[in-house]
């Protein structure tokens, strides 16, 4: 696969799971509304997926090493990837109950996570194992987060 689209895929891809996962947790935690729920992922698939995208926009053109026709790759591979894996996190919502839907959406969602921070970590021929543990660890890092500042929200603001 291209340089251009691994760098925009892993990026969406990552960015898509550990940012909504937050968002997802914050919501739930602070407002227990699926209506909330929902919202606040397609914002993250809309604006968040735009913004990611720019900003892989300006730092491919910032190094000054890639073609024009590089940079777009990575710029589109990033949008493509971050949007199209928030969105997916709203399947759950849809079907579960909303608070097992935070729960299998974090189950599913570090486990994409760790299928893929193992598979980088291969290619690179460096111990996967550690790769995918740190890796989990800053997701959950955001996740456990996101639930006690949704929760200090509510209890703050009476949400």
């Amino acid at each position: 696969m291209k340089h251009s689209l691994i760098v925009g895929f892993s990026f969406g891809l990552t960015s898509g799971i550990i940012t909504t996962l937050g968002l997802m947790v914050g919501l739930h935690s602070g407002t227990h509304s699926k209506l909330v729920v929902i919202g606040g992922v397609l914002t993250i698939a809309i604006a968040d997926a735009f913004s990611d995208a720019f900003g892989i926009h300006i730092s491919e053109e910032s190094e000054n090493k890639h073609t024009t026709k590089e940079i777009w790759e990575s710029t589109i591979a990033t949008f493509l990837s971050k949007f199209v894996f928030a969105l997916a996190f709203i399947v759950p919502v849809l079907l579960f109950q909303l608070t097992t839907a935070i729960i299998v959406s974090v189950v599913w969602g570090l486990s994409l996570l760790g299928f893929f921070s193992f598979y980088i970590a291969k290619g690179q021929k460096v111990n996967p194992w550690k790769v995918v543990i740190e890796h989990l660890v800053i997701a959950l890092v955001v996740i456990i987060m996101t639930h006690y500042a949704g929760e200090w929200i509510s209890s703050a603001f009476g949400c």
